[in-house]
């Protein structure tokens, strides 16, 4: 069971991110995904020093969908460039 959280303007950010939904994405819109996750990183980190959020485990775990992300990017990057070079 996972809820969703609507940041004003920014598109859905599922609770759990998973690798094989990821792969079904364009690099235009793990971009996306990853501006918007680091926003909402920052948002968090800000009410969590005005004390306004209870959960501060959402942090660990953006930081993973972050991180799964940027493994994502890397990894079709490398990709690319090893067709190029063959």
């Amino acid at each position: 069971m996972g809820f969703s959280i609507i940041l004003a303007g920014f598109i859905e950010i599922s609770n759990r991110m998973k690798i094989s939904e990821l792969h079904q994405k364009t690099k235009k819109e793990l971009l996306k995904i990853l501006q918007e996750s680091r926003e909402h990183l920052r948002l968090l980190h800000f009410n969590l020093a005005l004390g306004k959020v209870r959960n501060v485990r959402e942090a660990r775990r953006i930081k993973k969908d972050i991180a799964k992300i940027l493994t994502l990017l890397n990894e079709q990057r490398t990709k690319n460039n090893k067709q190029i070079t063959s």
